[in-house]
């Protein structure tokens, strides 16, 4: 096979794994060299660098390749067939042919001869949204590529089956986390002023727009923290000035350092509507307390969503005003943690004995 062919089988495989398609699991493991983790593409776990991945076939072969499995999706185990969720597969497949037509429920419901009520609710509990929304999320996925591949907005709109553009346009704040022109231009004409300091956790990024902090994020190494800041804004005008509102920056070390244990600070973070909700979830749990995935999922009245909270939490893009290292696995350990999970342990050790202390016990 021609590199040229390799490298577009690739990026397919590649988007498969950014969507989370349960169409190819058990047919489909990916490795990440920088962790020697292999997964299921249906892993909830935040994604890596894609210059780190590589796919195998097998579990097996991912092993043989000298990868480990992964602890959360468990890829050396096969998947228990099951008639149902055979049947969402297969709705998920036929969705994926009307290209960018949305079928209505009684259509799919008569694909894989359920009922409506039946496949809506069966769909949702394996899939975590209904039969609709894995539909939309795909048409704007689509529109994503286009807008991003330089593509009139009018024409991207129209191209991937949206009836107007004041019908994308109403939705864009949810789907895009911001306008179409503005998503186009990868943040251009957005200038973003950042500041590095170092701290008990390694070092601190906090990077700042006109309207507020758009990221806060931690690492063992000052320059690759700026590298990922220029890649998420990668059209935007990126400074650095170590003197800009350092009493912001002040207010975040004294948390790292638990002199402070709050903080409210003016932000200007992107995500969709689900997302923010969660992360306003998130921001209510108290110093000191926990909570889990589940817990946050029952707050924000989507008890089946726990998935979808798991990866609002790893697509936070300011640690620690949004503290997501509070949410725990419901079986009490300590789950994923963008930012290291030795940082994580520390963070929770150190608010639970501040709280404990400020009890008098």
């Amino acid at each position: 096979m021609q590199l040229q062919q390799i490298s577009v089988l690739e990026e397919t495989l590649w988007e498969a794994v950014l969507n989370r398609d349960p169409t190819i699991d058990g047919k489909l493991f990916y490795g990440v060299r920088s962790t020697g983790v292999y997964c299921r593409p249906i892993c909830p776990s935040r994604r890596p660098n894609r210059h780190q991945v590589c796919f195998f076939q097998s579990a097996q072969e991912a092993e043989i390749a000298g990868f480990r499995p992964c602890k959360r999706c468990q890829p050396q185990f096969e998947t228990v067939p099951n008639t149902a969720k055979s049947k969402v597969l297969a709705v998920c497949r036929y969705i994926k042919t009307q290209g960018d037509r949305i079928p209505t429920l009684s259509e799919l419901s008569s694909q894989v001869e359920m009922s409506p009520s039946y496949l809506q609710r069966i769909f949702k509990q394996i899939i975590g949204v209904s039969p609709f929304q894995y539909a939309d999320a795909l048409r704007s996925q689509q529109l994503k590529q286009r807008l991003q591949q330089g593509e009139e907005i009018a024409d991207a709109v129209y191209n991937t089956g949206y009836g107007s553009s004041s019908q994308l346009y109403e939705k864009a704040p949810k789907q895009l986390g911001m306008t179409p022109k503005t998503y186009q231009q990868a943040g251009k004409t957005i200038l973003i002023v950042y500041a590095i300091a170092s701290c008990p956790l390694g070092y601190l990024l906090v990077a700042t727009t006109e309207k507020g902090i758009c990221a806060v994020k931690l690492g063992d190494e000052a320059n690759k923290l700026e590298h990922t800041l220029l890649e998420e804004f990668n059209q935007a005008d990126i400074v650095r000035n170590d003197q800009i509102h350092k009493e912001w920056i002040q207010a975040i070390l004294d948390f790292i350092a638990g002199d402070e244990t709050h903080l409210d600070l003016p932000l200007d973070v992107r995500g969709t509507a689900f997302q923010k909700q969660v992360w306003q979830a998130l921001q209510k749990i108290p110093y000191g307390e926990t909570r889990t995935y589940t817990d946050i999922a029952c707050d924000i009245a989507k008890p089946q969503a726990v998935r979808a909270v798991g990866n609002a939490c790893g697509a936070n893009a300011i640690a620690l005003i949004v503290p997501c290292h509070r949410v725990l696995r419901s079986d009490g350990s300590l789950g994923g943690y963008h930012w290291g999970i030795e940082r994580k342990q520390k963070l929770l050790i150190q608010e639970s004995a501040k709280r404990k202390r400020g009890r008098g016990q």
